[in-house]
């Protein structure tokens, strides 16, 4: 797989942007994606074998059918041609015969069809639980190297099209090679010369099957590429819209979509053609041995060496017989674009996941909340480390701001307190403890973090609040929104606190959602607190009331607050100011001032810059 080159920046100095896609192509390994892919199934044997059973039945009484009728016609033409007159009797007897056969294939045709969505259902039920719970276990880089609609195309398409292939097709591909089976002993029974007439045009349309199955197999790859790129474009552009619209890129926008949308055409306009070309080809094949067979089995009614009915019954077994071939070379084309799929949703699978947790976590019966980095060095990749033998003590209760221009490293700190990337070097500890000696979860518990991204799901206001918090009383939520300054406006709305936001919580203001999200924070009561510039969406008025709540909120609790306007960090107990992943001066805002360096020069030309507006 294709990995970026290099560190991609995000907001706030983070990684981000976007990902590189695979190239298109053969499957790396076909047989072992399908055989891994059916290494699903292997839970549910007993379905499967019951699934068999039932295809075989079904199968066997499909292929009694000809031969039964058969029958029937050779009754009727000695009948006639003798002028005994026709055994209407015996005639009925084999008519009953011929539905109780046709009966009896449906039945289990039923039970074949109805088990086999089962256990397709079953099969892609644990498909989408490993890949949920891979999601899971993922490093946060992987979310970055990746764009939305690639991961989605991965979860959503990519799974439905292995989904549709196992519940419509492998069925189809064992029901047609045991019909082939049964069809070529049914056909050996009634003539073997007409059989090995027949057998001739086989190598002709398996030769047709394996050159048409090679060249499309690149083309089925490529056009699930394709997909996910599409998918990621569409999601970013529709995502971004406001911003795609006031940089007037609209064309560029469209050129670039155009341009996916080409490669996504010319693959599955090849893909289809190539596909779409075999069974007309093998249909060909099979109707030139169907003239030979009727020439030939007609000269042998004349001979007298076989009855009219059996070249009936021949001929219909031969149509028969044309039929699970087709099917098995469609088929499988549809196994190319399954396995293409599948290959997809294993790379996922077979992602490098987070560092595994420590067989034996720590827990602490009381957090005071002291922080300490030792030696710590990170890189968002091996040969660019951002930051490094850094050293840092954090009191418990104290209040550090962390300021520097972009990319310097301010997220970048406190990601790393939280585990969501690993480190190259050194340790960070709370209370003392390495955070590697405790769970993913139970360090993250001891956190609240107020992010400048808000991010709110679709729900009741009272659910988005309670997000961070289980069992919440309706007390404590509306006690976190006064603290928060969102009790006002929650009132104002529709429903108050039932007040149902949309799919990305447009139906309300971005400086009411930074205020939710506050109030959420509020509301979890951590040891450790995060604010990522918690204010930068609100106005200068509320930004004042959430000061107040906040430093109310921060009183004896560790707090690290992450802030581009220096106005509000000058309260601080301790300063940090990073470049280049350096912390170059730290101290309190009086000390800072007084040595003039970087900070003193950052917070002058912002003062300045207020003066002047």
């Amino acid at each position: 797989m294709s990995t970026p080159k290099g560190p991609m920046r995000g907001p706030g100095g983070g990684p981000g942007g976007r990902g590189v896609f695979m190239a298109g192509g053969k499957a790396k390994n076909f047989k072992g994606t399908l055989s891994r892919l059916l290494g699903y199934l292997k839970p549910y044997r007993i379905g499967i074998i019951f699934i068999l059973l039932c295809i075989l039945l079904a199968t066997l009484f499909n292929t009694l059918a000809p031969k039964i009728l058969g029958d029937a016609t050779t009754l009727i033409f000695h009948g006639v041609t003798e002028k005994t007159g026709i055994d209407f009797g015996g005639l009925f007897r084999i008519l009953v015969m011929l539905g109780g056969v046709y009966l009896l294939h449906n039945i289990f045709s039923y039970f074949q069809q109805v088990t086999m969505a089962q256990v397709a259902q079953k099969t892609m039920y644990s498909l989408r639980r490993d890949v949920d719970e891979k999601l899971a276990r993922l490093p946060l880089r992987y979310f970055d190297s990746k764009t939305f609609g690639e991961i989605l195309s991965r979860v959503t398409n990519d799974v439905d099209t292995i989904s549709n292939s196992l519940q419509q097709s492998l069925t189809q591909v064992v029901s047609s090679v045991i019909t082939i089976v049964m069809l070529l002993v049914m056909m050996l029974s009634v003539s073997p010369t007409l059989t090995l007439i027949a057998l001739i045009s086989l190598p002709f349309s398996a030769l047709i099957s394996t050159v048409v199955v090679k060249k499309t197999q690149k083309y089925f790859k490529g056009q699930q590429r394709s997909l996910g790129e599409l998918n990621g474009h569409i999601e970013e552009m529709y995502s971004g819209h406001n911003v795609v619209k006031l940089f007037g890129r609209e064309q560029a926008v469209k050129d670039t979509f155009d341009q996916i949308n080409e490669e996504l055409y010319k693959n599955s306009k090849t893909a289809t053609f190539a596909s779409s070309i075999m069974m007309p080809l093998t249909s060909l094949v099979g109707n030139i041995g169907y003239v030979v067979l009727c020439v030939v089995g007609g000269m042998m009614v004349a001979a007298k060496t076989i009855e009219i009915g059996g070249v009936q019954a021949f001929i219909q077994y031969l149509r028969q017989f044309n039929q699970p071939i087709s099917q098995v070379a469609n088929i499988a084309n549809i196994l190319q674009s399954t396995v293409a799929a599948a290959e997809r949703v294993f790379e996922l699978l077979d992602e490098e996941e987070e560092v595994k947790e420590t067989a034996h976590p720590k827990t602490l019966s009381h957090i005071d909340g002291s922080v300490s980095f030792r030696d710590v060095s990170f890189g968002y990749s091996a040969d660019k480390i951002l930051i490094k033998n850094l050293n840092l003590t954090i009191d418990s209760g104290e209040t550090v701001a962390i300021v520097g221009p972009t990319g310097a490293g301010k997220t970048t700190l406190v990601n790393l307190l939280m585990r969501f990337y690993e480190l190259n070097g050194g340790a960070i500890c709370v209370d003392g403890v390495d955070t590697r000696d405790f769970s993913r979860e139970y360090l993250r518990n001891i956190f609240g973090m107020v992010l400048q991204d808000t991010w709110l799901f679709r729900g009741s206001i009272r659910e988005n609040l309670a997000y961070g918090k289980e069992n919440a009383t309706e007390e404590e939520i509306i006690q976190a929104a006064k603290a928060a300054h969102a009790h006002s406006f929650i009132k104002l709305l529709p429903g108050g606190y039932d007040f149902v936001l949309n799919e990305e919580a447009s139906n309300i203001s971005q400086g009411q959602k930074q205020l939710l999200t506050i109030a959420r924070a509020i509301l979890k009561d951590p040891e450790i607190l995060i604010l990522d510039e918690a204010t930068s969406s609100v106005d200068t008025r509320t930004e004042v009331l959430i000061q107040k709540a906040m430093k109310n909120l921060m009183k004896n609790r560790t707090s690290f607050v992450i802030a581009h306007r220096l106005s509000t960090i000058r309260d601080a107990d301790k300063i940090l100011v990073m470049r280049d992943g350096d912390i170059i001066e730290h101290g309190n805002h009086a000390s800072l001032m007084a040595e003039g360096g970087f900070y003193a020069n950052l917070y002058n030309s912002q003062f300045a810059q207020n003066n002047q507006a």
